[in-house]
């Protein structure tokens, strides 16, 4: 959303007849900030209920939604005042849309019923459509979705008679979700498509066009399609830029475009992006841009400043976002792998509303097989892997299509658990099956991390040559990225393939050190490396004299800092 200038940063016109023109023709030309500052500053006992229903969406696309409110309560009463059931009733259901969006349950619950009550009875309009669209929604809530089709459907022919092409669209944008909360994954994507193309083609009012490209973004990366959010976010992020300055939908389509661009590895212009999606999007969608600055804390972990994530994951959790895995990831770079375990649980714990596709819930999981293996714990590393694999299955049943960021997750989870297991044959079939999806969606920071799991599986499988392989590409990838602390780990390994490593450790005592900068204990990474516990512990004391240091944590430290972690 636009930052608002104040009402007092504005020249404010006294009441004759033209100034009240003046606002009018900003209204006709959607100048808001030019309409609001006229319509702020006349006397509005003289203002129209059309008027002070400009004023009402003059203050909303300057993101003053207080007073938005209040304009559109004071139209609403000039409009059932008179009778007109049709503009009263809209009014009240887009307050019913206000409050709700402000959190205001049993306000907006309250201007649904007076919306219904000027709306139901009457003769077919258009306005009824709003009612009918709430009556979708709610079916959809419940899970009766042949219902909510039905409205859905219902919604599209009125607003067909009524001439209505921002509602036609909107009716299909519907039918869209229902098919997807449906898991008719593969319909639902096809529809949305139809009515993004409608707000791409300018065949709709702004508002519309706003709202159908803010619908459709996030149903995109709930999905998990990245190729589709890539195109319609950058439809979405050009027509924002030819609109005016004061458009609310701007920040919200943003945050699809950081998105995107995280996933793409494309960090700075992420970053830059997310700051200022943040300015647009405070301080009416905290959560929102909680997202967003979590988002972040993902890059400055990916890129080795620690301090600087662990500072924008407590900003998102103060926003109202949850950080994990975030968090838990930065615990486990942090060195303190069984504090990445408890901070994961919570969020594990949360029931799972949101479908086998989601990327939250995937995200999740993945993350929980990374923290489970570093802590030794391959069971809870396996199930994991395990419910990554059911969920690839049944997304793939639902959406028709084997190559979505689900699938190269669960292969990817797979085939680390198959090499923790000293299974190297199905964790190369595993991992180079991620490492095709990876590359397939663009995802180039996934693609690395798939190639250092695939270089060790290459080692155990006594394949030397193709680990080089794998670690040159990864290492390269790691520095393009920026991925310092990933990048200063490729190229350990690298050293290590041709027999060099820092502090003169030999390719066993690095393996050791791994393991335990990683948190594992003495007896976790024996069982890893099938040597016995007290060979791990004459291990450990050859690196504390190589590396001259007296503990586990100063031998951890150390690892971080030279790449060997």
């Amino acid at each position: 959303m636009s930052r608002p200038t104040t009402g007092s940063d504005q020249v404010k016109p006294r009441d004759p007849p033209a100034a009240i023109e003046q606002a009018r023709d900003a209204v006709a030309r959607r100048a808001w900030a030019d309409a609001y500052a006229t319509l702020d500053g006349l006397d509005r006992h003289r203002l129209t209920p059309d008027d002070l229903a400009a004023l009402a969406d003059a203050s909303w696309w300057t993101s003053r939604i207080p007073e938005s409110i209040k304009a559109r309560t004071a139209a609403y009463s000039g409009y059932a005042a008179r009778g007109d059931e049709r503009r009263a009733g809209y009014c009240a259901w887009m307050l019913f849309y206000e409050h709700q969006l402000a959190g205001h349950v049993a306000a907006g619950a309250g201007w649904l019923r007076r919306a219904r009550r000027h709306l139901s009875d009457g003769p077919e309009c258009v306005e009824q459509c709003y009612l009918v669209w709430v009556e979708a929604e709610e079916a959809q809530r419940r899970g009766a979705f042949d219902e909510a089709m039905w409205h859905a459907v219902r919604m599209g022919e009125i607003a067909e008679r009524c001439g209505s092409s921002d509602l036609v669209a909107m009716s299909i944008q519907v039918r869209a979700g229902v098919l997807l909360a449906q898991g008719r994954v593969a319909d639902g994507l096809t529809l949305l498509d139809d009515a993004m193309c409608s707000a791409a083609a300018g065949e709709l009012g702004p508002f519309f066009t706003g709202w159908i490209y803010c619908l459709g973004l996030q149903q995109c990366m709930s999905c998990a399609d990245l190729r589709r959010a890539g195109e319609w976010t950058d439809a979405a992020m050009a027509w924002c830029a030819s609109m005016p300055n004061e458009n609310n939908f701007r920040g919200l389509c943003r945050v699809h475009r950081v998105q995107v661009l995280e996933l793409r590895g494309e960090w700075p212009t992420a970053v830059g992006e997310a700051a200022v999606a943040c300015e647009e999007l405070l301080p009416w969608e905290t959560r929102v841009a909680g997202e967003v600055v979590c988002l972040v804390g993902d890059i400055q972990r990916r890129s080795g400043d620690l301090a600087a994530a662990e500072a924008s994951y407590e900003h998102a959790h103060e926003l109202g976002h949850d950080p994990q895995p975030g968090l838990a990831l930065l615990r486990l770079a942090q060195g303190r792998a069984a504090s990445a375990a408890a901070a994961l649980r919570p969020a594990l714990a949360v029931e799972d509303t949101s479908g086998p596709g989601h990327l939250g819930r995937t995200r999740l999981l993945a993350a929980q097989v990374e923290i489970s293996l570093a802590t030794g714990r391959q069971a809870e590393a396996r199930t994991a892997a395990r419910t990554l694999e059911s969920a690839a299955r049944e997304w793939e049943r639902r959406c028709g299509s084997g190559t979505t960021v689900l699938h190269a997750t669960a292969a990817q989870a797979g085939g680390a658990v198959a090499l923790a297991e000293q299974d190297a044959g199905r964790a190369r079939h595993l991992l180079r099956r991620a490492l095709s999806l990876w590359q397939g969606l663009a995802v180039p920071y996934e693609a690395a991390q798939v190639r250092m799991i695939l270089a060790a599986a290459d080692r155990a499988a006594g394949d030397s040559e193709g680990a080089r392989l794998e670690l040159r590409a990864a290492h390269a990838a790691f520095e393009r990225l920026g991925a310092e602390p990933d990048a200063r780990r490729g190229e350990a390994l690298l050293s290590a393939a041709r027999g060099r490593l820092p502090g003169r450790l030999t390719a066993r005592e690095a393996e050791v050190l791994r393991l335990v900068a990683a948190g594992r204990t003495n007896r976790a990474v024996a069982a890893e490396l099938v040597i016995s516990e007290h060979t791990v512990a004459r291990h450990l004391n050859n690196i504390y004299a190589k590396l001259d240091v007296s503990s586990r944590a100063a031998a951890t430290a150390y690892a971080y800092t030279h790449g060997l972690a």
